[in-house]
């Protein structure tokens, strides 16, 4: 493997792309323009914002306008010309200390990192469409708990306005980490359009050296009618993937050659027999939405949106036998990573908001969300000989998960845009349901829960919230304005329960109540600067996934933990933000200190054993501070050339551990070690050039630091699978429009061709085009 990748490295490619951008973007500093009115802070975007041609900030809802200080934004218009986009999350590739975990293209498990929060913390951000929760938190990892992305289509988005850290009182605890608000928009006339994209992966790596497409054909269709307005969307797509696993062993089978010596992220052996996670993915999801005008400033809208997923697993053996011929030789990791998977599920919204100008406005949003299909089966055996797997196997169910939520606001501002008191407050409720039994079948290909030979496991439980939040903006100056609130949440887990063979144990109901306090004083004069510093608590609930899943993968056992804290965080933030003619800028401070972080380490499992078992419990204490700078200018250079960067430094570490970090580590060998599943560094940049007014050429960089996943920092060997290494990706794009309603579009992702894991092997490079027709 050192011959294929790169040593650890601190930012060695990143920076000098990053430092040029930078210095081109803020200076030199040009003349101030108008400030915006104190009910909102001003946006830092990773391209310059022309509010006139670029989409307006009239497109995010009046509640989320005065409840969400925005610290960074993208527009439809800017991801069209800068993003290689397949699925909506690709428009948040480039927001600063954002990651979007995507590990193939079809992948339906996207997470979002955060900035101080890594990998596998899918419930510490919050994901909104227009006020809808996208966000899964039924779970807190990169499988079940991806947001729900297909909600939403690329075409109708209008912006994606991020929040760094938990500082208003509209959003949950799961805040901590930061919200992001899609805001999507109703058609004024009719709008059709009709596109077809591709992807094309060449991959190279360990035995496997292939090409992997993509192909997805996306139409929406909307209008309006008087006060009546609708908007339809669907898209099918149909991906093959690079490998997503791997089967590994200590030895290589008897007998066999072909294997490929390895060693894993802790350095030891680990060799690579095979590939499995060859996803053949066909995915289809469907939206409509029906909006009607009630009155001129009340509207009402209901959305309806399906999503069907059918993917089946292969494997690939590099195992061969004395005569050349394929094997599996008997290892169960080729049967476990082939497998099928069934899913169909649905949701439903309905939000009525008042648009008013006088002093009081509101608004309501329910959403329901239901797995009415998800079904997944594996076999249990691989042949000793041949590449054939055994007829018993799995089958694990999802059916009859769903969650349910409830949100009402209401704002008060007597005087509009120069109130003095800015109020707003509202209540929230949501339950969320987890079914998840899994069933031994004598035939795995065909077996159902009523034929099964018997009921392997359960994990099975409910959670339910209920909050009340206020939080006035006081305007105490021309000046001066300061923001005080507070979020008061009630949470309850219960019907807990976990089957594993013949044992059943039935979890006690479990309750917390906790109050958040927030405040934030911004500080902006008469010049191109502002100053804002925010304090705020935040506490996140255990989810029902991490209170009661019991999973069996491969020889991974995770056990339920129904006694979990809430993650108790205090965040702190100073933001400096600079908006001039052509130039923003903007630099962060911020701390976040947590007590009871939900991490997996080593305790007993059963009070005073001297054996240790690695499952999700409280970590005492962790602390992560660090400085984002973030800056954007238009016209940079050349009269249309835009540039954005940011870099993100962060310092996160573990300062009390009770349990162990391994089941072999003395007491204390994680104190002072970096927190596990987050990057020191993390860097963009992006340069977009429109050389007419029809041709734009955009080059971007990414870039992301190692990451340790053991609280000792024990995985010293990130290269490899199931490490995840540093990484710098470059990605360009050329977009063309041929006429008023033809589009064209080629770009390429990972131009270096960076070969790197985050535990998956991550695409390497990939060829997108897309061709769009709209009326």
């Amino acid at each position: 493997m050192s011959g294929v990748f790169h040593p650890r490295r601190r930012l060695r490619a990143a920076v000098p792309l990053c430092s040029l951008l930078l210095l081109g973007a803020a200076f030199p500093l040009t003349a101030q323009v108008k400030r915006d009115s104190v009910q909102r802070l001003p946006d830092i975007g990773v391209a310059f914002k022309r509010r006139t041609t670029d989409g307006d900030t009239a497109a995010l809802p009046l509640l989320q306008k005065l409840t969400l200080p925005t610290t960074a934004s993208i527009t439809a218009a800017q991801a069209e010309r800068t993003v290689n986009a397949l699925d909506a999350q690709d428009v948040l590739k480039y927001l600063p200390s954002i990651f979007l975990r995507k590990r193939n293209y079809g992948d339906n498990q996207a997470t979002v990192q955060t900035r101080v929060w890594g990998v596998s913390s899918s419930a510490r951000s919050l994901v909104f469409a227009d006020g809808v929760p996208l966000s899964a938190l039924i779970g807190n990892n990169n499988t079940i708990g991806a947001p729900r992305w297909g909600l939403i289509s690329p075409q109708e988005i209008a912006r994606v306005d991020v929040m760094q850290g938990p500082y208003s009182a509209a959003y949950a605890g799961n805040s901590l980490g930061g919200v992001i608000e899609i805001s999507t928009r109703l058609p004024e006339r009719l709008e059709a359009s009709l596109s077809q994209t591709f992807a094309s992966q060449s991959f190279d790596l360990y035995g496997t050296s292939r090409n992997y497409g993509t192909l997805q054909t996306a139409a929406n269709v909307g209008n309006r009618y008087g006060r009546f307005a609708f908007w339809a969307s669907g898209n099918y797509q149909r991906s093959n993937s690079q490998p997503l696993a791997y089967v590994t062993s200590s030895s290589f089978p008897a007998g066999t050659t072909g294997g490929i010596a390895e060693r894993n992220k802790l350095g030891g052996t680990a060799n690579i027999l095979g590939a499995t996670g060859l996803l053949q993915t066909d995915m289809t999801n469907g939206k409509v939405k029906l909006a009607y005008d009630l009155t001129p400033t009340l509207r009402a809208a209901y959305t309806f949106g399906i999503w069907n997923n059918s993917s089946e697993s292969g494997a690939e053996s590099y195992l061969r036998t004395g005569t050349g011929v394929a094997t599996y030789a008997g290892q169960s990791g080729f049967a476990t990573g082939s497998n099928r998977l069934s899913q169909w599920h649905t949701s439903h919204s309905l939000a009525v908001r008042t648009t008013s100008r006088g002093a009081w406005n509101g608004e309501v949003v329910a959403t329901r969300y239901r797995f009415d299909t998800d079904q997944q089966r594996s076999p249990s055996t691989a042949a000793a000989n041949g590449t054939s797997v055994g007829a018993a196997g799995r089958l694990s169910l999802l059916d009859g998960t769903g969650w349910s939520t409830l949100d009402l606001k209401g704002a008060w501002q007597r005087g509009g845009a120069e109130a003095r008191h800015t109020v707003t407050a509202g209540l929230h409720y949501d339950a969320y349901a987890l079914v998840n039994p899994s069933y031994n079948l004598a035939d795995w290909t065909t077996g159902t829960a009523t034929t099964a030979t018997s009921l392997a496991t359960r994990g099975d439980g409910k959670t339910r919230t209920q909050a009340a939040w206020v939080q006035d903006r006081v305007r105490l100056t021309p000046t001066l304005a300061l923001t005080v609130g507070g979020r008061y949440e009630g949470w309850r887990a219960y019907d807990g329960v976990n089957t594993n063979g013949a044992t059943t144990v039935r979890q006690a109901e479990v309750s917390e109540a906790r109050f958040s306090p927030k405040a934030s004083l911004r500080w902006a004069p008469e010049s191109p600067w502002s100053v804002t510093a925010s304090l705020a608590q935040a506490y996140r609930f255990p989810t029902a996934t991490e209170l009661y899943q019991l999973v069996t993968t491969g020889q991974t056992f995770t056990s339920p933990a129904p006694d979990l804290k809430p993650d108790d965080a205090l965040s702190a933030e100073v933001r400096i933000a600079g908006q001039f003619d052509r130039t923003m800028v903007q630099l962060a401070l911020f701390q976040d200190d947590v007590h009871d972080a939900i991490i997996a380490q080593f305790q007993p499992l059963v009070p005073n054993s001297a054996t240790l078992y690695s499952y999700l419990s409280n970590v005492d204490h962790i602390r992560a501070r660090g400085v984002e700078l973030a800056v954007t200018r238009a016209a940079a250079l050349l009269p249309r050339l835009d540039l954005s960067a940011s870099v993100t430094y962060v310092d996160a570490k573990t300062l009390a551990l009770s349990g162990r970090a391994s089941a072999s580590a003395p007491a204390g060998t994680a104190i002072g070690k970096r927190v596990p599943n987050l990057p020191d560094w993390r860097a963009t940049a992006n340069a977009t050039y429109r050389a007419t007014d029809r041709l734009s050429l955009s080059l971007a960089g990414r870039y992301s630091g190692d990451i340790y996943t053991t609280l000792d920092n024990a995985d010293v060997n990130p290269n490899t699978y199931q490490g995840f290494s540093s990484w710098f990706v470059a990605d360009a794009r050329a977009t063309y429009r041929l006429d008023g309603h033809l589009t064209a579009a080629l770009g390429i992702d990972n131009l270096n061709n960076r070969k790197y894991f985050l535990f998956h092997p991550f695409p390497q490079r990939t060829l997108v085009g897309s061709l769009q027709y709209g009326l």
